[in-house]
């Protein structure tokens, strides 16, 4: 099956609010609660499991000879059927 966006948000945010919002779902993950992602009239809820893996990817994107664009992408993916495992310790310093 095709990839299916069931939410998408994108804004510039200060180092402040994104540390807010990150707080918030961190929170949630050793909560055990579910996430709810809200923009407008958008919403969508989603219940990670106890171990879902974890990506964590540091990017350079752009035409050669650039400009480029940085970033970074935090990804939690799951099977919707089965809980994964994990293999590696991550480390953010």
């Amino acid at each position: 099956m095709p990839e299916e966006v069931l939410f998408k948000s994108e804004s510039r945010q200060s180092r402040q609010d994104i540390a807010a919002y990150l707080r918030t779902v961190a929170d949630n993950l050793e909560s055990g609660d579910a996430l709810t992602l809200k923009a407008g009239d958008e919403s969508v809820t989603m219940e990670p499991p106890a171990q879902p893996t974890f990506e964590v990817k540091a990017e350079r994107e752009g035409p050669e000879g650039g400009p480029y664009e940085r970033s970074i992408e935090f990804e939690l993916e799951w099977d919707e059927h089965e809980e994964g495992n994990g293999s590696g310790a991550l480390e953010i310093e």
